[in-house]
């Protein structure tokens, strides 16, 4: 075990400078912060780079027994100040324990390779909250995998990160630079690709998502991509009766995945 007080040491600065996308990307590590989240990483059977821990952890609901599972990775446990670790985090009251982690990014390929295929595919989406969100929804309903674009928000940004609760590290991840190419590779494999839209015709209960499938969530403001709208095999809408022209992403997504569990069932 480490015990590190100055901010200037090189694993304090590393961690700081994973708050920058571009320093995550060119480093493929990312933060974690938290019991539950730190929690989950290791129950997954990820190896942390470092975890930076605090006193505050001890005092922390659950912190006691997630150190008891840490302490053997000896070598990257590091012991800070109180005072270090709330510098480093990016919460109002730290839990005194955060984790510096590998990209856990996977090919698309395998992704093919398994059964009952039910993806989730997001297209430019920008809000941290919702991309968490939907993630973890994702998780709970035992979807295959979700699909990123690189016009998306930062699925590592440490807001996203935080929204997953740790569904993160169970469910598998993939992201992509050509949104059309994965399209066309969806359609290869018989995977029917269906787009959100509030101009479809077709209710959410009118489609077979006994099917391979992939759903495509779109932009909060714009909706799925007009290029990406046109590949699809077909649009898909929830039935709206009351005032609200729509729906956030993340509640749209969640009512469509429980539709596509509730027929898979």
């Amino acid at each position: 075990m480490k015990n590190i007080s100055s901010s200037s040491n090189p694993i304090i600065k590393n961690a700081k400078s994973l708050y920058r996308k571009k320093e995550r990307w060119n480093k493929k590590l990312f933060l974690i912060e938290g019991v539950k989240i730190v929690g989950e990483c290791i129950e997954s059977g990820i190896e942390p780079i470092y975890i930076l821990f605090s006193d505050v952890l001890f005092s922390t609901t659950g912190g006691e027994r997630l150190f008891n599972k840490i302490k053997r990775y000896d070598e990257k446990l590091v012991r800070l100040p109180n005072k270090l670790l709330k510098d480093i985090s990016d919460t109002e009251n730290p839990q005194g324990i955060l984790a510096i982690v590998k990209f856990n990014i996977l090919e698309l390929d395998i992704l093919f390779k398994m059964k009952d295929k039910f993806f989730i595919m997001l297209d430019e989406l920008q809000d941290p909250g919702n991309m968490g969100t939907i993630i973890r929804t994702a998780d709970a309903f035992g979807a295959s995998g979700v699909v990123v674009t690189s016009n998306c928000v930062d699925i590592y940004n440490p807001k996203v990160v935080r929204s997953t609760m740790g569904s993160l590290f169970h469910v598998p991840i993939v992201y992509i630079e050509d949104k059309l190419q994965i399209i066309n590779k969806l359609k290869s494999k018989k995977i029917q690709v269906y787009a959100t839209s509030l101009e479809s015709a077709n209710y959410i209960y009118d489609v077979n998502f006994k099917r391979d499938f992939a759903l495509i969530i779109g932009n909060e403001s714009k909706g799925v991509s007009e290029e990406i709208l046109a590949l699809a095999d077909g649009t898909i809408k929830i039935p709206i009766i009351g005032n609200a022209e729509s729906l956030n992403a993340a509640i749209a997504s969640s009512i469509i995945m429980y539709e596509a569990v509730r027929q898979r069932s």
